[in-house]
């Protein structure tokens, strides 16, 4: 079988654990002032890794890359399996979701239309749209399934969310002024970043966040903020808002135009179907990436600490920048298994249904170097999310030194 991680149009620039292969070899050792973990930024006890020397960090790095690599050596018929039949179930919800709402005439089957509707986008969004396009199984050679050419069920177009996700954001999680993730530009979610009056509202901005949230990500790319401030390359932008606009008109004609013509005895209803489901899957989609990285324990960290990271180094972060939540076997395919956004972080482009397994040595592995595991219930995760936010909407009482990072 093909390495499935030979894909030379899935490069270390999407998939961004593989870009320190040789990268610690070629350059010094990091001082010991620019290490991970002897920089504590925001400094609560529970994320110290002060205690870990480099030594430890390096072999860290050289234990993951060997679960990575006996993973990566197991791959095959039933990862195939695995996602060829979540499209099935995804296909399936979809056409029983339209059915309902194209000829059914009653609340409840509007209900349940819905409800299989919103399930299909939730999981062609997730567990495949997302994973796909990490590249989780370019080692198929499934054109259907290939991370440079699919495209998904929402406003964003792909081509844009490959480079600021896969590229910047992990490659740079959490770092304040790379990862533009942090917050959306929207809400504050460190004390390290400056208290501006309109987070005041953030309570309220993080309710509509969740109900656009595709919009959020289709116009994510293109940071139209810095653009309307003047920055950045308007040529770029233009091209990017020109794709923009064909993407959304597409995926608005097909739900609120095309479907209702399809049914127009029952128009109205296939139109509201369509609208309701959009939400369900907007407002879930928010919830579970808000739990992976913005629950209380989670780090934001500097330019200055990342520079001259090693693979260990990289690695440690994802692990202090990320969280999981805890659920069953069903609760994690419909998050596209972002409820372990640990390993997702750590391994953004091994088939995701791995994770539970994967997580397993993880977690033995951060009781081994006494770091932090960051791990709870949906609504203990999400609880602390909602709080972070309220808080963060008032200025700090003392900002630290870092919180003059955007």
């Amino acid at each position: 079988m093909l390495n499935p991680m030979q894909n030379p149009e899935t490069s270390s620039r999407e998939n961004p654990a593989r870009k320190f292969s040789t990268r610690a070899k070629k350059k010094p050792r990091p001082s010991p002032g620019k290490s991970l973990a002897t920089i504590p930024v925001q400094a609560p006890t529970a994320n110290s890794v002060s205690h870990l020397t480099r030594e430890q960090i390096d072999a860290i790095g050289r234990e993951l890359d060997a679960l990575r690599a006996r993973v990566v050596a197991d791959l095959g018929d039933r990862d195939a399996r695995h996602i060829r039949g979540v499209v099935s179930v995804a296909r399936s919800a979809a056409i029983a979701g339209r059915t309902l709402l194209m000829f059914g005439f009653t609340p409840v089957s509007f209900g349940l239309g819905v409800i299989a509707l919103s399930t299909a986008k939730i999981l062609e969004n997730m567990e495949i749209g997302h994973n796909v396009m990490h590249g989780q199984y370019d080692w198929m050679n499934d054109p259907t399934l290939d991370s440079r050419t699919y495209e998904w069920d929402n406003v964003c177009d792909a081509s844009q969310w490959r480079h600021y996700h896969n590229y910047e954001h992990h490659t740079f999680t959490n770092v304040l002024g790379k990862d533009r993730d942090v917050g959306y530009g929207l809400i504050r979610v460190s004390e390290q970043q400056y208290w501006h009056p309109r987070h005041l509202f953030q309570p309220f901005s993080n309710v509509l966040l969740a109900l656009l949230f595709q919009w959020g990500v289709g116009v994510h790319d293109m940071d139209p903020v810095r653009h309307l401030a003047g920055g950045g390359d308007a040529e770029e932008f233009g091209r990017k808002w020109k794709q923009f606009k064909s993407k959304a008109a597409r995926q608005l004609f097909k739900d609120y135009v095309l479907f209702p013509l399809l049914a127009p005895w029952n128009a109205p209803r296939v139109f509201l179907g369509n609208l309701a489901a959009n939400t369900v899957r907007n407002v879930w989609t928010n919830v579970v990436i808000f739990c992976g990285h913005f629950p209380d324990g989670t780090r934001v960290f500097t330019e200055q600490e990342v520079a001259g990271e090693t693979r260990g180094d990289w690695y440690l972060r994802q692990m202090l920048g990320s969280a999981n939540i805890e659920g069953g076997s069903w609760f994690h395919v419909m998050t596209g298994h972002l409820s372990h956004q640990i390993e997702h972080h750590l391994f953004p482009d091994i088939p995701a249904h791995r994770y539970p397994e994967i997580a397993v040595r993880v977690k033995a592995l951060c009781e081994t170097y006494a770091i932090p595991y960051n791990t709870g219930s949906f609504w203990q995760q999400y609880g602390s999310v909602l709080g972070r936010i309220v808080r963060l909407a008032l200025p700090s009482q003392e900002p630290p030194p870092a919180a003059k990072m955007a």
